[in-house]
């Protein structure tokens, strides 16, 4: 979009913050990047320039605005609706992946050249894997400034950086000020007696309609790794240097985030899962005016617009848990779910009781007996091939997963149906035109409407909501009374 001057001045001067993410403008005469919502009086259209990336903008030599602080704006829309190379990388960068195994570990995961993945993010986003890396780290150390009582040698290992040099000198030229006077500005500091515990906020674009996003994650929970407590989610995570716990609470304008870290190292990867988990990314406002084209869905987007689609923190869990529920009701696939996780999960403290276990890895569900598993023989048969699969590597439901390769794996593997493999597709892979057309709440929300009952027939009147088919799951699912349409009181 950057690329539509015209169009992005528009926004700059109407303060859409719609756009927040989309784009970034840098002032040239004050040598300042902000989001396009800034409340401070816009530039001249003369004066402005557009970048796609905020690292885009530090690489030019601008610095982030004091006001909008636009390193904390919603991420682009894009990297959540594309499966392409450029899209999977800032998913896997998001998730940490070039601090942790550097740009050639980037390019192995996405089965492509570091040349070929450094020349693609150039191209679009105007900075490589690193400056993007780096761009990320500076957030994340703005966060331990502001949010905790830590040394400042501390936060810049916590928050990625190879040495206290190379912190001092990044918070610098970004926020154009030293982290000490970061600290200082900072309106609430916790006290040193919570170390390893942040408060966020998760910003989203309006609207955000939380009943069927948390009624939908509180409805299936699974007890001792997941459930809802005064207001908020809350889950275990497990995370690439140790575990978290992170209790989510629906704000109206923001998306309260309490984090509870074993390492602090974590800290961007938890924030990154958790905003996928609640699809916060997306953009409400052009999935529902598509939708808002057909006559049926007309209504129920108007009658609550901006639902999300609840997506994971974990794709091999939730693939896990997808083969657990084939046919049978929520209450048994959390049943059956528990008993894996109580025999297999990995035993976590929970400060605030609660929460017991992270959810089983694929490699102890490997270990599994199947004679164990309270279900009909041909789904244990499924059960165990999937967690091989997933063990062995074999199979891979990560955040660089290409959505039709990853669909056509599930389908080869027995007891995979197109149920299972679409809403893995949906929720796990976070495909956004994912559609449950064999779903026999979508078949009852069909009938009910007048749409075709038949799955071939749906998926054909369906080819109109496309590219949001998994934004019109979540209306059609909302026309029933099931408890995952509602926020738990």
């Amino acid at each position: 979009m950057h690329f539509d001057r015209e169009r992005c001045v528009r926004a700059v001067q109407s303060k859409d913050a719609r756009f927040d993410g989309w784009f970034f403008t840098a002032v040239l005469t004050t040598r300042i990047y902000c989001r396009p919502s800034c409340p401070v009086v816009p530039p001249k259209a003369e004066n402005m320039t557009f970048h796609p990336s905020a690292a885009a903008c530090q690489q030019a030599g601008f610095r982030a605005c004091k006001r909008c602080r636009p390193d904390t704006s919603p991420g682009s829309p894009e990297w959540n609706q594309r499966a392409d190379l450029v899209a999977r990388a800032m998913r896997l960068i998001s998730d940490g992946v070039v601090d942790r195994e550097g740009v050639p570990g980037l390019a192995a995961r996405l089965g492509y050249s570091t040349r070929q993945v450094e020349r693609q993010l150039l191209t679009e986003l105007g900075a490589g894997p690193l400056a993007l890396a780096r761009a990320q780290r500076a957030q994340t150390a703005r966060i331990l400034v502001e949010t905790t009582a830590l040394p400042m040698a501390e936060i810049a290992f916590a928050a990625g950086f190879s040495s206290i040099r190379t912190f001092n000198d990044t918070v610098r030229e970004v926020f154009a000020l030293a982290p000490s006077e970061l600290r200082a500005r900072a309106p609430r500091r916790q006290t040193a007696g919570t170390p390893g515990v942040l408060s966020l906020r998760l910003p989203f674009r309006a609207p955000l309609n939380p009943d069927n996003l948390f009624g939908h994650l509180a409805a299936t929970a699974v007890p001792g790794v997941e459930e809802w407590r005064d207001g908020a989610y809350r889950r275990t995570l497990r995370l690439p240097y140790g575990h978290g716990i992170v209790a989510l609470t629906p704000k109206p304008d923001h998306i309260a985030c309490r984090l509870v870290l074993s390492d602090l190292r974590d800290l961007t990867v938890a924030g990154s899962r958790c905003r996928r988990l609640l699809d916060l990314d997306a953009d409400p406002v052009a999935v529902d005016e598509q939708l808002r084209t057909d006559p049926v869905l007309l209504p129920l987007v108007d009658k609550a617009p901006g639902r999300r689609v609840p997506r994971t923190v974990d794709g091999a869990e939730f693939a896990v848990r997808a083969v657990l529920g084939q046919q049978v009701s929520t209450a048994a696939a959390r049943t059956h779910a528990a008993r894996l996780v109580t025999a297999y999960g990995a035993p976590i403290d929970d400060p605030e009781g609660g929460l017991t276990h992270l959810f089983p890895a694929p490699e102890a569900l490997a270990e599994v007996d199947p004679e164990t598993l309270a279900m009909p023989r041909t789904r244990r048969a499924t059960f165990t091939t999937l967690v091989g699969r997933l063990a062995d590597g074999t199979l891979h439901l990560g955040v660089e997963s290409d959505w039709a390769e990853a669909r056509a794996r599930l389908l080869a593997l027995p007891g995979f149906g197109p149920w299972t493999a679409d809403v893995i597709a949906m929720r796990a892979l976070g495909d956004p035109d994912a559609f449950l057309a064999t779903d026999l709440g979508i078949r009852r929300a069909a009938q009910e409407l007048g749409l075709p009952a038949t799955p071939s027939a749906l998926t054909a009147r369906a080819a109109a909501w496309r590219p949001w088919r998994a934004y019109a799951v979540q209306y059609l699912w909302a026309t029933d009374s099931h408890p995952i349409n509602f926020l738990p009181v």
